[in-house]
C-alpha cells in the first residue's frame, strides 16, 4: 500500500535530499583531514580480531601490549613477503631495463622481427618521452627528476614532506587509539541516534558491515587466485617477468574487470622480448590473449560462484554502471565500495520503495533480524 504524497512528506524528503547532499560535499571538503582517519579505522577493523585472540585466547591482559605485538605480527609478515618477492622483482626488472635499452639504441639483433608499424609507433614514442636518457640513469631518483621536475618539486619539498610525516603519525594515532577502545565505539555510537531511530540505524550498519565483509573477503580470495593462475599461465607461455606481471594483474582484479588494464604491460613486456629473442609477435600476444582467457573462465566458472556465491547478484552492466559512477566521484575509494553499496541500495530499493522482498538478499535480512533484537534487548 503506497502513502499519499503530502506537502509535509514532500518537505521531509526535499530535506533528506539536501541533507545527503551537503554532506557529501562537507566530506569531500574534507576529505584531506578524513583519508587518515579513515585508512586507520579500515586497519584497525582488519586487525581487530588479532588483538581480541592475543586478548583472549593467549591471556595477555594488556590491550596495549595486544596492539604492539599485533604491529609487530603485520610488520614481520609484510617484511617476509618482501624478502621473498622484492628480489626476483628486481631481477626482473634490470633485466627488462637491458632489453628496453638494447631495442631503443638499435643494438637488439631480432628488432625486424616486430611488425613495422608496431617498430615506428614505438620509436616515435619512444623519442618523444626521451626513454634512452631515462634508461641510461643509473639512480631511479636522478630519473625522475629529469623526467618529471616539476612532480620532483613536489614531492621532496620540504613542506610536503613535513606534512607526509605528520599525516603519517596522525593515522598512527588514530589506529592506535581506535584499537584501545574499538568495543567502546563498535557498540556505543548507537546511543548518538535517537531512540526511535536506533531500530532502523541498527539495520543499515548492520547491513553495510555484513556485505562489507562478505565482498571484501571473497574478491581478496579471488584476486589471490588470479595472481597464481596469472602468474602460472605467464610461466607456461614463456612470458619474460611472469611473477611480477601476474601478481600485478591478480592485485589489480580486486575491482572488477580491471585486471584488462593488466594487457598495456604485457604488450610491452612482449614487444621486448621479440626485440630481444625474434620470437613471433602476434603468437606470443595470441598466448597472452589465451592466458586472460583461461583465467577468465575459471574465474567466472569456478573461483567466483564458489568463493563471492551470491552476494553481489549484480549483471555486468550494472557492475560496470555502479564502478564509473561511484569511481568518478570517490575515485580509487569508490571502486572499492562500488559494488556492495550498490547491493545494498538495490536491496533497499526492492524492500522499501516497490515492496518486493523476495528480491532482497536472504543474508541481509537475517542480519536485519539479529540487529534488530540486540538493540531492543540493550534498549530494555
Amino acid at each position: 500500500m503506497y502513502k499519499e504524497i503530502n506537502f509535509d512528506r514532500f518537505v521531509r524528503g526535499l530535506l533528506a535530499v539536501v541533507g545527503i547532499v551537503a554532506v557529501y560535499f562537507i566530506l569531500s571538503y574534507l576529505s584531506a583531514v578524513l583519508i587518515p582517519f579513515f585508512v586507520a579505522w579500515m586497519f584497525a577493523y582488519m586487525l581487530y580480531p588479532i588483538v581480541i585472540f592475543l586478548e583472549k585466547k593467549c591471556h595477555l591482559k594488556s590491550r596495549i601490549l595486544c596492539i604492539f605485538l599485533t604491529l609487530l605480527l603485520m610488520g614481520g609478515v609484510i617484511t617476509a613477503i618482501g624478502l621473498i618477492i622484492v628480489p626476483p622483482f628486481v631481477d626482473e626488472v634490470s633485466n627488462f631495463k637491458d632489453i628496453a635499452m638494447r631495442y631503443i639504441t638499435n643494438e637488439s639483433r631480432h628488432a625486424d622481427s616486430l611488425p613495422n608499424t608496431i617498430q615506428n609507433f614505438v620509436r616515435q614514442h619512444a623519442e618523444e618521452l626521451q626513454l634512452e636518457n631515462l634508461l641510461k640513469q643509473q639512480d631511479i631518483q636522478s630519473a625522475i627528476k629529469n623526467v618529471l621536475p616539476k612532480a620532483w618539486d613536489v614531492l621532496w619539498s620540504t613542506a610536503s614532506v613535513v606534512v607526509s610525516i605528520l599525516s603519517s603519525l596522525i593515522g598512527i594515532l588514530y589506529f592506535f587509539f581506535l584499537l584501545l577502545d574499538y568495543e567502546k565505539y563498535a557498540d556505543g555510537w548507537i546511543n548518538l541516534i535517537p531512540k526511535g531511530k536506533r531500530t532502523i540505524a541498527a539495520q543499515i550498519v548492520g547491513d553495510i558491515e555484513h556485505g562489507m565483509n562478505g565482498y571484501f573477503r571473497g574478491q581478496a580470495l579471488v584476486a589471490l587466485s588470479n595472481c597464481v593462475m596469472f602468474s602460472v599461465g605467464f610461466l607456461i607461455i614463456g612470458f619474460p617477468m611472469p611473477i611480477a606481471l601476474g601478481c600485478f594483474i591478480g592485485l589489480i582484479s580486486f575491482v572488477p574487470y580491471l585486471q584488462v588494464v593488466g594487457i598495456v604491460p604485457a604488450l610491452i613486456l612482449a614487444l621486448l622480448r621479440c626485440a630481444d629473442t625474434g620470437q613471433n609477435f602476434w603468437l606470443l600476444i595470441g598466448g597472452v590473449a589465451l592466458v586472460y582467457i583461461v583465467v577468465q573462465v575459471l574465474q567466472d566458472t569456478i573461483v567466483t560462484p564458489h568463493v563471492m556465491g551470491k552476494i553481489m547478484g549484480l549483471s555486468p552492466a550494472i557492475i560496470l554502471l555502479s564502478l564509473t559512477v561511484w569511481g568518478y566521484m570517490l575515485g580509487i575509494i569508490g571502486l572499492i565500495i562500488a559494488l556492495p553499496i550498490t547491493t545494498l541500495g538495490i536491496s533497499y530499493y526492492h524492500r522499501y520503495i516497490i515492496g518486493n522482498v523476495e528480491n532482497s538478499s536472504d543474508e541481509t535480512e537475517e542480519s536485519i533480524t539479529e540487529n534488530s533484537f540486540s538493540i531492543d534487548s540493550k534498549s530494555e
